[in-house]
């Protein structure tokens, strides 16, 4: 996925450039977790995209190590189960 389109979601200025090394390991990261949720890589989906942004935005902004442990937000977990029920096996 394209930094810029993470900037956008998470309105971030295009010209910030300080934490792009952190957004690119988010989104490795990101792709790397629905790949173990039983998700293929296929951003011709607008679910698989909007589940990498939702994914990196809630990291992004939820960096402490400490403090509550929450579940995935509810649209998170249906959208990945809507793409592993869809998707075409490989």
């Amino acid at each position: 996925m394209d930094i810029s389109e993470v900037k956008e979601f998470l309105r971030l200025e295009q010209d910030y450039t300080e934490e792009d090394m952190l957004l690119d390991n988010l989104i490795t990261a990101a792709e790397e977790y629905l790949t173990n949720a039983g998700v293929n890589k296929d951003y011709t989906k607008e679910l698989y995209k909007l589940a990498i942004k939702l994914l990196v935005s809630h990291w992004y902004e939820n960096r402490e190590v400490t403090g509550k442990a929450d579940k995935l937000a509810f649209s998170l977990e249906t959208i990945i189960l809507q793409l592993k029920y869809t998707q075409e096996e490989v």
